[in-house]
Parts: structure tokens; sequence; C-alpha cells
């Protein structure tokens, strides 16, 4: 079952910044909804305190991660060791979406932990309330490669009025018919 922590540690912290890719998972309270679980860049995620940590979301072909927290808040994080000891991690909140407003003091003092760019579609912020590790004894072996670029090339290419058309279409309903905070 693994060991549970009520706040995150620093052997937790030190993890988290060898890790490449870390997990979201979400859900809506519909009984019939569906789980979102979503791969997402490490390099986008910080550990704000010992019980709050954001990641800077960019623009995709969906926004279910927004819209389950709008309607219920429950979030998860997994982090796998894919290299190393095998470990798994796991954060479990309550977060929120933090859109982008130059206007805004949260927007601008968590945008101060991120590189924005052209693909930011918001900052996802949680509050965390427990950690858990386990063994990870299944979790395979993978050599990292590097980076993708594809978001950002594609992002740049549509232009800023172009995203706001995509998001329009793409982003403002979850798959089960919930909006989400962009609009």
């Amino acid at each position: 079952m693994g060991k549970f922590f009520n706040q995150i540690l620093e052997q937790h912290k030190d993890f988290v910044a060898h890790q490449k890719i870390f997990f979201v998972a979400t859900a809506p309270m519909l009984t019939d909804g569906h789980v979102n679980l979503s791969p997402k860049d490490n390099a986008s995620f910080r550990i704000l305190s010992n019980t709050k940590v954001a990641y800077l979301d960019i623009i995709g072909s969906g926004n279910e991660t927004a819209a389950h927290l709008l309607d219920n808040g429950r979030i998860t994080f997994m982090f796998c060791a894919f290299d190393g000891p095998p470990n798994i991690l796991r954060f479990y909140g309550k977060g929120r979406s933090v859109l982008p407003d130059r206007d805004s003091h949260e927007w601008n003092q968590l945008c101060s932990n991120f590189t924005s760019h052209i693909a930011t579609r918001q900052i996802i912020v949680a509050d965390i309330d427990m950690v858990q590790t386990s063994c990870g004894f299944s979790v395979p072996l993978y050599e990292y490669m590097g980076e993708r670029d594809f978001a950002v090339k594609w992002a740049q290419t549509k232009g800023e009025q172009g995203l706001e058309d995509y998001k329009q279409q793409k982003n403002r309903i979850s798959l089960d018919g919930l909006p989400t905070p962009l609009y």
C-alpha cells in the first residue's frame, strides 16, 4: 500500500526534480463521467511549498482537467521512476485553474515561477493534503531522449487569434459536457 505523508518532504522534492514526466488525473462527479489522465512535461511542474504545487498548462485538444477541477476540485499527480531505484510518488489534493490575466496579482505571482509562452493556457494550482510513496517495482526502465517542441511550434503557427478560435472550438466543454473556466 505504500507510505503516506501529510506534506511534501525534501526527499519527495528531490525525487520530483529528477523525473522528466508526470501524470495528472481528475474525474467529474458524474457517476458515468470520464476519468482523465494526462502526461505532462516535468519542466512545467513546481513545488511551491510543502502543501502547494502548480504546473503551467498548455493549449491542447481538450481541457478536461480544468473542467473537472471546476466541477469538484479533486486532482492527483503521479511521478514514476523510469530509471534508477524504483519508486512511485503521488500527490492528492484540491486544485483549480488560474487564467492568464496580467492584472491579476495571483496570475503574476504564479507566472513568475515559469517561462510562459504563446501556448500557455492556464496554471493549474493544487493544495496537497496527502502524499503517497509506493514501490514501483513493475514500472519498466526507459531512456530519456529529450523534449519535444511540437506544441510551441504549433501554437506559433496558429498565432494568437488562431489559438483563441481553437480554444473556443476545443477547450470550452469537457467530454462529459461540463464547462471549463476558460469561458
